[in-house]
This record gives C-alpha cells, structure tokens and sequence, in this order.
C-alpha cells in the first residue's frame, strides 16, 4: 500500500503515540483489503459504544485513548446501552451505568457528536454525492453506500475510529466502483417493512460485497432503511443497486418462498410479551406513522419505542410523544433494541417486532423469543 511522507512519519511515530496507533490499524485494514492508499474522508459513524458489546477492556481502552486523543473529522456515534433520562426503571446494576457513561465521556473529550443513534444519515445533513466517509454501523454503511450516494467500507469499531483521529481510510473494497456478480429478483407482491427486511436479510446471505436487486420500483427511505437493517446482519454484503444487472449476471428469486424460509429462521413464538419498534431507532416519519396507526388506540402490553434524541425533541414539540405515551409506549432515547440490556430472558420470553435487525440480536444476544408482525399487524394484534 502506497504511503504518502506524512504517513510513513505517522506510521514511525514521528507524529505521537496516538496517530502511530491509529495509522497501524488503518495500514493493517487495507492491507487486508488491497487497498491502494488510504485517502480523506469527511464523516466517521463509530460503533463499539455499548458497555454490552466493548466490556472492560473497551472501556478502559478508551478511557486511556481519550486523555489525549482528538478526533479531526465529524465524527458521530451508534447508541449506547440506556437512556439516562429513565435509567432508574430499569433493572441495571451500577457497575454497568457507572462503566457506560464512562463510556460516553471518553467519546465527548476526544470531540465525538454524542449523537447515539444508528440512523445518522436522518438526523444529520448528507453530503454532496460521492464524498467519502468512514461508517462502522452495518445498515448505516449500507444506507450511505446505497441510497445517500456516499461511499464507505464496511467499518470495524477500531478503523472507523482510527479514520475519525487521522481524517482518513483505506481506498479498498466498496470505494471503488464494482459489479455485482448476482441480480436478487424481488417477486414478492404489496410489500411491507417486514418484507424489505427479510429481503436485506436473504441477500446479506447470498451477496458478497455488493449485489444488484431489481423489481423494487420506487422506493422510499423507510423501506430501504428495513432492507439495510436486514441486510447488515446477514453477511459481508455492504451495498446494493437499484439495477437488473447484464446478462452474465447471476439471477436469483426472492419470493413467497423464500420470503417464508426467512421468516421461519427468525420467527420462533406465536406471541411476544412486550413489543419492541425501532432497530434501526426510529424517524419522524415512522413516529408520524404510529401515531396515525394508533388513533386513539392504547397497546395492551409493554411497548418500547426506541428513537434518537433530536427526534424524540422534534416529536415532542409536534405532541406525538405525549399521544404515544397515552397509548402505553415506553420512549427511549439513546439506545436501539439491538444489544439492548433492557431486555432480559430472565422475565422475558419473547418479543413481538417488525424489524428484521431487531429480531436477529434479540434472538441470538438476547436469547429471547421472536414474534415477526408488520407494524400494521401490531397496532391491529396489540392494542385495543
């Protein structure tokens, strides 16, 4: 990989301790990749927030990182694992509350917009078509690559993080212009979010870093959210495009079929004891929605709304925050259902959702039950 005099300085560290760190995890990532040369970028989406998924060592690692490390560019960042407005609700212990905002005061001193959400591209402006940016969240990777017209590889927690401090990445894989060597035919009819979510996941499995999908027609940003919320979780497949592809391109069918054996992987119980929306957290326009839906209408169990703070602060100022908490939801900020402490299999069995993403970690991290409904099968099941 080529280096430029800077770097090579960096990479001796001629530059600090920090900026050698960082350029060792950068050149280590692109050799990995065969990339050229790293290059600048001007947006880094961090992960690795939640004390669930970091621990200890994490924490402490960015406790010491943080007493001299900056970061150069925008750099914004996933959830954490509560919202300290209704933290004493929950059943957390101490050392988990005290180790999280530890956490989030490590990412404030090295300059990070304390954003924690895992829907960047709906609550800050996007940049100009085709800018580089550098996003460790799987569906927000995706969503840039996809939809915003932006390009970035598909993060870890240290590379993005090491890009935020030196304002750079690796030129490998998804920044370069690819084709795809496999068409996902989308067949099934009146699709709803669940659909486009099951659909990310089939193709997460079958691509591999990119793919075609066609039959989509036009499509809006909640339903392309559900399908990069699918597909993130899936495998190492980080874009797709809007194409049929030519015609030495592989065809594959999404139908009924295989809409079912999805649905069947994920799906384990007739029934959820608490409901859980948001994973990706939720927009306006899907808090909009709900509260449409609803009209009135209260659910009969426990629902948890998980959305990010500005637009828990723009919902609140049109009044759906107070219509949906008339109707029973439990609205967090800051957190996402992914990952989640809040939800535990000790008193809880299963959990009803329509979101694919939310739906593979609370089966296999939480180790819950799975019950799949469109939004819309919710309101109509769930409340009364």
């Amino acid at each position: 990989m080529e280096l430029t005099r800077e770097e090579e300085s960096a990479l001796k560290g001629e530059q600090g301790e920090i900026m050698q760190m960082a350029y060792r995890i950068l050149v280590a990532t692109g050799e990995a990749t065969d990339a050229e040369k790293l290059i600048p970028i001007e947006w880094a989406h961090l992960s690795g927030v939640n004390y669930n998924t970091i621990g200890d060592a994490g924490e402490e690692f960015l406790s010491t990182l943080s007493k001299d490390a900056r970061v150069t560019v925008k750099t914004t960042l996933n959830p954490m694992g509560f919202d300290i407005d209704n933290v004493s609700n929950y059943k957390l212990d101490e050392n988990f509350i005290s180790k999280q905002l530890s956490i989030r005061n490590s990412y404030e001193t090295m300059g990070v917009i304390p954003s924690f959400s895992c829907i960047p591209y709906e609550i800050f402006d996007i940049p100009k078509n085709g800018t580089q940016v550098a996003f460790a969240e799987s569906n927000a990777a995706i969503h840039a690559n996809s939809y915003d017209d932006l390009k970035t590889n598909k993060e870890s927690a240290f590379s993005a993080l090491a890009s935020a401090i030196v304002g750079k990445s690796p030129y490998s894989s998804l920044r370069k212009e690819d084709t795809p060597n496999i068409t996902i035919e989308m067949k099934v009819k009146n699709p709803n979010e669940l659909s486009y979510g099951m659909l990310g996941f089939f193709a997460g499995k079958v691509g591999d870093t990119s793919v075609n999908i066609s039959g989509l027609g036009e499509m809006d940003q909640r339903q392309c959210k559900a399908m990069c919320g699918g597909m993130g979780t899936s495998g190492t497949c980080a874009k797709f495009n809007f194409s049929k592809g030519d015609s030495n391109t592989e065809k594959i069918e999404f139908d009924e079929k295989e809409m079912k054996n999805v649905f069947d992987e994920l799906n384990t119980s007739e029934k959820g004891d608490l409901i859980t929306l948001g994973s990706p957290q939720l927009g306006l326009d899907e808090i909009s929605d709900l509260t449409a839906k609803l009209k009135g209408r209260s659910f009969e169990k426990r629902c948890m709304v998980f959305l990010p703070r500005t637009v828990k602060e723009q919902a609140q100022k049109i009044g759906y925050i107070s219509e949906l908490e008339r109707a029973g939801c439990e609205i967090l900020s800051d957190c996402c259902t992914c990952l989640t402490p809040l939800i535990c299999k000790d008193d809880v069995d299963a959990v009803t959702t329509n979101s694919i993403k939310g739906a593979f970690y609370l089966k296999n991290s939480n180790g819950v039950g799975i019950n799949l409904k469109s939004l819309q099968q919710i309101v109509e099941d769930e409340t009364r």
